[in-house]
């Protein structure tokens, strides 16, 4: 049986936000802790960048809830953080798809910073605030990370033909 072209695009997509959830959840070291980046909200920025149509708000949303869940977290912190990321890439695609890559990366930054901002926000509201600036470096890493994931996702969308 032969998936029709919508039916590609929606798994392609799918598949990605599966491998950024397995990637964000997989133990690694201590001190590299502090330095993995937020997968999911990286995935999340490019496929609102790139198809504002197929995902958007709904979709960051259902990935924060998945975060929420995988994490154990108080159920909605990511998934409020997401949406809101989600909201200011689709609503922004327009512009950000112009930008050279640095500019890209530099507004990933910007995103990924607001993400971390909400989660640390609704954690502080709990009691549960980070304590050292090591929090933050996660989305330094997004943003260096940035082009070269960008390049790969562009790879894999038009292969697959997700539009």
């Amino acid at each position: 049986m032969r998936l029709s072209q919508d039916a590609r695009s929606r798994v392609t997509i799918v598949i990605t936000f599966i491998i950024a959830l397995i990637l964000n959840v997989v133990p690694g070291p201590v001190w590299a802790e502090p330095f993995r980046p937020d997968w999911v909200g990286l995935i999340l920025i490019y496929w609102c960048l790139a198809t504002p149509t197929r995902v958007g708000v709904g979709s960051g949303w259902m990935a924060g809830l998945a975060l929420d869940v995988l994490y154990g977290s108080l159920l909605g912190q990511n998934a409020l953080a997401k949406a809101l990321v989600a909201y200011l890439a689709v609503k922004f695609h327009l512009q950000l798809r112009m930008f050279p890559r640095w500019q890209q990366a530099v507004s990933v930054l910007i995103l990924l910073a607001i993400n971390q901002l909400i989660v640390i926000w609704i954690r502080g509201a709990v009691g549960q605030a980070p304590d050292s600036l090591s929090y933050w470096l996660s989305s330094i890493v997004g943003m260096l990370i940035w082009p070269w994931l960008f390049v790969i996702l562009r790879d894999v969308r038009r292969r697959v033909h997700v539009t």
